[in-house]
């Protein structure tokens, strides 16, 4: 299978609208994710307009996708910078600046084809390559029912970090890669 990754960028806006869509349609969205379909079909364009635009800057965050020759997007992953000393979306506050990935998804017909180690690849690259913040971990959750994701990222180089956090679909476990 060939695919290119890439950043997003802000035109993309319906594909990633779309690509969403579908991973919340995912028989484990219901853990994978904090959001329902229900929920992400209910907002209006201007949110996927200004989520897309926000991720295409790369400034905070940065979406990186997956696409096939056909211009299809195969898999997303999103990453989001965590600065030191900033209370996070789960109520911690980080003793080092970390990006955090999250909205990882690869379409089922392209599982098992490397795609999610290149999106990866490119999530941990963006990663150290900020100039600032300088970044020391990338770290991750995953629901702790959720085995597939968890060999995923292990296969990937994240570790359990030991740290657990209680979120609206249950118990997830904390994964990170420190700086080398």
């Amino acid at each position: 299978m060939q695919y290119t990754i890439r950043a997003v960028r802000a035109e993309d806006w319906p594909l990633a609208r779309e690509l969403r869509l579908a991973a919340l349609q995912d028989p484990v969205a219901a853990i994978a994710f904090l959001e329902s379909h229900e929920q992400a079909v209910a907002q209006p364009d201007e949110f996927w307009q200004g989520r897309t635009a926000t991720a295409a800057e790369g400034r905070t965050v940065r979406q990186f996708i997956a696409e096939d020759g056909a211009g299809r997007w195969l898999g997303t992953v999103t990453v989001l910078v965590e600065l030191a000393g900033v209370q996070d979306y789960f109520g911690h506050v980080p003793d080092v600046t970390q990006t955090h990935v999250v909205g990882v998804f690869v379409r089922p017909e392209a599982r098992g084809t490397g795609l999610a180690q290149a999106l990866f690849d490119a999530a941990l690259g963006w990663s150290w390559a900020l100039p600032e913040p300088h970044v020391e971990r990338v770290r991750l959750y995953v629901h702790e029912d959720n085995a597939r994701a968890q060999a995923l990222y292990e296969k990937a180089g994240f570790k359990r970090s030991g740290v657990t956090v209680d979120a609206a679909v249950g118990r997830e476990l904390e994964y990170a890669v420190e700086r080398g």
